[in-house]
């Protein structure tokens, strides 16, 4: 922090803003206010641009390499876990999803896309790398298999990969921005789609959403969503499996019966 003090000059007063990664930070000098993060995400400056994200201000590099981006503090708040059935998220999804700019961005920089195949054998190879053995683990590995060539997709787009609520801001001026973009990935859109309508969205609004989302839910886009979910939900439970977190361990467990249960 006080390099970063130094940087912005006398008078500024940095705190961290908290997150997984500890890079990320709160300046305030008198009534101006930045966010200020270390080493985001390289098309910053894209999200910006297409209002996905707060304005990006400037960018500086420090003599360590490392890199420092200041964005306009936005007051607002996190949306509510009830709030995502919103016509905004929707509209803000299908946005990002159908982003030219941000796909073309991602693959200048090397992002090749995230496929079921390559989703399933990294699976299989972290749950032998762990040791973990679960007949669940092992039941959902073959549904995946199973299906792999079947969820295959032709449009791939750029996905957020962590669309937890927390993640997105809504301004006092009624803007919606969805943060944090250091996961992002390029893939199938049923990937983020599942994520927010199985966590967020009654099964009997799922039509609605989607349609301000701009998409019909359909045989297809519902195998792929579940797909996506399931395969997601083994990676939660090795993530909380190598922290010895049980508790969430066991709750994803059930979670991932619940899906496998409900194939259709």
């Amino acid at each position: 922090m006080n390099l970063l003090e130094h940087l912005l000059g006398k008078g500024w007063e940095v705190t961290p803003a908290g997150g997984a990664t500890g890079e990320a930070y709160y300046a305030r000098f008198g009534e101006e206010k930045l966010f200020l993060k270390r080493n985001s995400s390289p098309f910053l400056a894209v999200l910006s641009a297409e209002g996905i994200v707060p304005k990006l201000l400037w960018t500086r590099r420090l003599e360590n390499g490392d890199v420092i981006t200041a964005q306009r503090w936005v007051n607002g708040r996190e949306l509510k876990s009830y709030e995502m059935k919103e016509e905004l998220v929707a509209q803000l999804l299908s946005k990002i999803h159908r982003s030219k700019e941000l796909l073309e961005m991602f693959k200048r920089i090397g992002n090749k896309p995230l496929t079921p195949q390559s989703i399933v054998e990294e699976i299989d190879g972290k749950i032998k790398n762990i040791g973990l053995d679960l007949q669940i683990i092992t039941d959902a590995l073959n549904y995946l298999n199973k299906r792999v060539q079947s969820v295959e997709h032709s449009e791939y787009v750029v996905c957020h990969c962590d669309i937890n609520h927390n993640n997105w801001v809504l301004s006092e001026e009624g803007d919606l921005f969805l943060i944090d973009w250091d996961g992002a990935i390029v893939a199938d859109p049923a990937l983020d789609l599942g994520l927010l309508l199985y966590l967020y969205i009654p099964r009997k609004d799922w039509e609605s959403w989607l349609e301000n989302y701009g998409v019909e839910l359909d045989e297809g886009l519902y195998n792929r969503m579940h797909w996506y979910v399931v395969s997601q939900t083994i990676y939660a439970i090795i993530w909380h499996n190598q922290r010895k977190e049980y508790t969430d361990v066991n709750y994803w467990v059930n979670y991932l019966t619940k899906l496998l249960a409900a194939d259709i």
